[in-house]
């Protein structure tokens, strides 16, 4: 069983590095192409066309990770760590990221189209702003409260 738990914990850590870091390459991504997409280059439609193509994969891994953090954490709980105060606060920190994360992409990130202003653009850094204080503050519950 140790064996197990071991696999179990190994599988949640590098699944949220997986989320987490999709998130982050996606940051250095859009700020390459911040110039191709909000200025007036005879290529923008291109530069969106990829934009797109990056989201789907980023999208991939990004739920993957999701999901696996998701399926280890219930059995890690289950099995493990028991069902403490602490796994239902970090289950509604979870869930409020995504609420947030996904809310704030509705409402401000797909009503983007491109070439768009810098100030636009800057959805995509608040949305990436949220995103991040979201996973401090999972973080920080994990190591210091669990």
């Amino acid at each position: 069983m140790e064996m197990l738990h071991t696999l179990l914990r190994f599988l949640h850590i590098t699944s949220f590095a997986a989320w987490f870091g999709s998130v982050l390459a996606s940051i250095y991504f859009l700020k390459t192409i911040e110039d191709k997409l909000t200025g007036n280059a005879g290529n923008t439609a291109e530069y969106g066309s990829l934009l797109q193509r990056y989201i789907k994969l980023e999208t991939k891994i990004a739920d993957t990770g999701f999901k696996m953090v998701i399926v280890t954490g219930i059995l890690l709980a289950a099995l493990y760590h028991g069902w403490t105060i602490w796994v239902f606060v970090k289950i509604a920190l979870i869930v409020v990221q995504v609420a947030l994360t996904l809310g704030y992409i509705t409402r401000s990130i797909r009503t983007l189209s491109y070439p768009c202003s810098i100030a636009d653009y800057k959805r995509w850094y608040r949305l990436f702003t949220i995103s991040l204080s979201m996973f401090a503050l999972v973080l920080t519950v994990s190591f210091f409260l669990l």
